[in-house]
């Protein structure tokens, strides 16, 4: 008997932990959209600030040169 409460004990536990998981997976599908899209955008801001960094290493270097 004490072994069929422990199955039954797990079984419950399983179920209601599944239970859980299927609920908070929206949130989690949310979030993850939300992380890409900040992602995204820091690149983005990345790539901007290095370009801007590129653009004045040759603008100094063209300058610097003729001098």
């Amino acid at each position: 008997m004490k072994a069929f409460l422990i199955g039954l004990i797990f079984l419950m536990a399983v179920v209601i932990l599944s239970g859980i998981g299927v609920l908070i997976f929206p949130l989690i599908l949310a979030m993850a959209i939300f992380l890409k899209i900040i992602v995204s955008i820091c690149l983005v801001l990345f790539a901007i600030w290095l370009l801007g960094k590129f653009i004045i290493f040759i603008w100094e270097k063209i300058f610097n040169k003729s001098k």
